[in-house]
């Protein structure tokens, strides 16, 4: 259960983040990851489990902030926790603008599946008096000014079955339907409520082409300035048309005017050529521009403004509205 649990907070938690668990159960989740660090809020609670982790995880409760973290960790304490707004209220004052708090919780529709568990020795014994429903939470979080911005339900089959559980927990756990039944729930939420950064960030717009030979001269023309210092680049993928010569001609000769990057994608497909834009962007805000202009360039400014003043986490658009 923890080595996937690790596995799918590893999908937000990279190796170089530090990541700071408050009040672990167990080292086996955040203490395994490579910049993990584990802190708690008393020394009556840290008494037992400080004895299960290496002395240089431990991190006083009042040097947190100091540190940083990118990520803060609470993992499964609200079932048992008396006060969850509190809670909440501690881990929001470690914090700073660019934290993220993970919190795992488990479905209610699970409950008595676990008081089995726990009657026959299968898990250990906790006083599980909180089974809270997603909006709960939510409300919880922006009570003490966090935005819950992401919400994953993981784990059908929360022990190993060889060919069985693996199928079904990453295959058919993420349907619609059966995502309902699932164990564990993951949020993301961030810290809101900090005054807009004063510094205005620059951009680097990255522009996937392929057979678009027509449109990037007008693509150069059209993009409006936003940040002080932003940068174009362009991605060719496989085009059969001039594409790459246009890109090129462009390059010289605007070049002196605004920075535009080239290059040609290794792969094929647009995933493909947005990682290589992605890779070699050098900017604070990434952004990603169809070269069809079925999404004009006047309109990026309405994008930079909603992130620059932190509007949100990921700005997408539609061609629909």
């Amino acid at each position: 259960f923890y080595s996937q649990l690790r596995r799918y907070i590893g999908l937000f938690v990279l190796g170089q983040n530090s990541v700071v668990e408050i009040d672990p159960t167990t080292p086996l989740l955040i203490g395994r990851f490579p910049q993990g660090k584990v802190t708690f809020r008393s020394i009556t609670q840290a008494a037992e489990p400080m004895n299960e982790f290496d002395e240089h995880k431990v991190v006083k409760i009042e040097d947190v902030t100091d540190t940083k973290p990118d990520y803060l960790v609470i993992s499964g304490l609200i079932h048992y926790e008396r006060d969850i707004q509190s809670m909440f209220a501690q881990a929001r004052a470690l914090c700073s603008p660019e934290t993220r708090l993970v919190l795992t919780y488990y479905s209610s529709m699970w409950r008595p599946l676990a008081t089995l568990a726990s009657k026959f020795g299968l898990r250990r014994r906790v006083p599980e008096s909180n089974w809270l429903a997603h909006e709960d939470v939510q409300n919880l979080l922006t009570l003490e000014d966090f935005e819950l911005i992401r919400l994953d339900q993981k784990i059908l089959i929360p022990f190993y079955i060889p060919l069985i559980s693996g199928f079904v927990n990453r295959c058919l756990a993420p349907l619609p339907l059966l995502r309902t039944l699932c164990l564990l729930n993951i949020a993301i939420a961030r810290p809101i409520g900090y005054a807009a950064p004063k510094a205005e960030p620059s951009v680097s717009i990255v522009v996937p082409a392929r057979n678009e030979a027509g449109n990037i001269e007008d693509i150069v023309k059209r993009l409006p300035d936003m940040g002080p210092d932003d940068e174009l680049i362009f991605i060719e993928g496989n085009s059969t048309d001039t594409t790459w010569n246009a890109i090129q001609e462009v390059q010289q000769r605007y070049g002196s005017e605004r920075s535009i990057l080239i290059a040609q994608q290794d792969g094929k497909g647009k995933g493909d050529a947005v990682r290589k834009g992605f890779s070699i962007a050098t900017k604070d805000v990434l952004m990603i521009l169809d070269a069809d202009m079925t999404v004009p360039p006047e309109d990026l400014p309405k994008f930079y403004n909603a992130i620059k003043d932190g509007k949100g986490e990921f700005i997408n658009g539609t061609r629909l509205v």
